[in-house]
């Protein structure tokens, strides 16, 4: 099903007014305020729609409130550990309430980007070679003689970021090795674990997936141009610092590899619902899969509404039918 039958699916899904919604954002992460934003305009969306939905964080008042009005369905807005670990999934499995996206397993796999990539290198995807690097190994085995080996065996420039984050928290570009010390004390920051990949030059781009009952389908790709060359927290949530365009600039054929791979990425780490799956097409116009996003953005500059407002749907009624369909479960 392409973007038209998508379209269709979206127009004339069952209806969901008479739906109950609660909208999870906020957490404890370093995402916070990004997940707020996320989850007021996922609020917004589905009222316009008709919908009743209510926006609450996942703090000690949430299992007591299940428990005493349960909603029909949960849509986790919440970014970094708390939304995308697994571990709050685990708890809604256990309430017995159904929540839009995939299930416990899916979310701690794409979660981890090192296992994530095990598994989509297992299935034929492209993706970086790395290095994943836990803090104790980093100082028990001699922190020179480590990046000495990581630049020997990967090469020059490299990226650097937490195994487990988003938004671009503790990522950094290493071009030269004298930056690479830096660049792991700043990861460090973020997570205990760093992923070292081999820096892939290229044009980013973002495919969203999404399933209306029709099997996933690949949104239109967004080409991601930031300003300092670097799509780090600054680039992705601070108004001018990044343009973007709906659809990517790809040739044709390029554009329909990029869409199939994201597809074999969200199917081979078991994913539902939706994802948002990013990618670097390098100058052969070879798409490479850097990670999987199972909670992606939804605020004003998110990736995932710009391409489903690229594909000629409105979100708030994407939403509202991924809600239906998560109720039915």
């Amino acid at each position: 099903m392409g973007a038209t039958a998508a379209r269709e699916s979206a127009v004339s899904g069952p209806a969901t007014t008479d739906l109950r919604v609660l909208v999870l954002a906020g957490g404890l992460s370093y995402e916070r305020d990004v997940s707020l934003r996320s989850g007021r305009r996922v609020l917004d969306a589905l009222r316009s729609v008709g919908m009743e939905a209510e926006l609450r964080d996942a703090d000690v008042a949430l299992l007591p409130a299940l428990d005493s009005d349960p909603p029909d369905a949960v849509v986790i807005a919440l970014h970094g550990a708390t939304g995308e670990d697994g571990s709050l999934r685990g708890v809604l499995d256990l309430c017995g309430v159904p929540y839009v996206g995939c299930d416990s397993r899916a979310s701690r796999l794409a979660w981890d980007k090192p296992s994530a990539k095990t598994v989509l290198r297992e299935a034929g995807i492209a993706t970086p070679d790395w290095v994943a690097l836990p803090h104790d190994r980093f100082s028990e085995l001699g922190a020179v003689a480590v990046l000495d080996r990581i630049v020997a065996r990967l090469g020059l420039p490299l990226m650097v970021k937490p195994a487990q984050g988003g938004s671009g928290l503790g990522a950094a570009v290493v071009r030269d090795a004298a930056s690479l010390p830096a660049a792991m004390v700043g990861c460090f920051a973020y997570d205990s674990t760093a992923l070292v990949e081999r820096y892939v030059a290229g044009m980013d781009v973002a495919v969203s997936v999404i399933d209306l009952g029709d099997g996933p389908q690949a949104l239109p790709p967004v080409e991601i141009v930031p300003r300092n060359g670097v799509y780090d927290y600054a680039a992705r949530y601070t108004a001018g610092r990044t343009t973007w365009h709906t659809p990517a600039r790809l040739d044709a054929s390029v554009a329909d590899a990029v869409a199939e791979v994201a597809l074999a990425a969200h199917t081979a780490l078991g994913l539902r619902d939706l994802s948002r799956v990013d990618l670097i097409v390098d100058l052969a116009g070879q798409p490479h899969v850097l990670e999987v996003n199972v909670s992606p953005g939804m605020t004003e500059t998110s990736l995932l509404p710009l391409a489903v407002q690229a594909a000629g749907l409105d979100f708030g009624q994407v939403i509202a039918d991924l809600v239906a369909r998560a109720a039915t479960r």
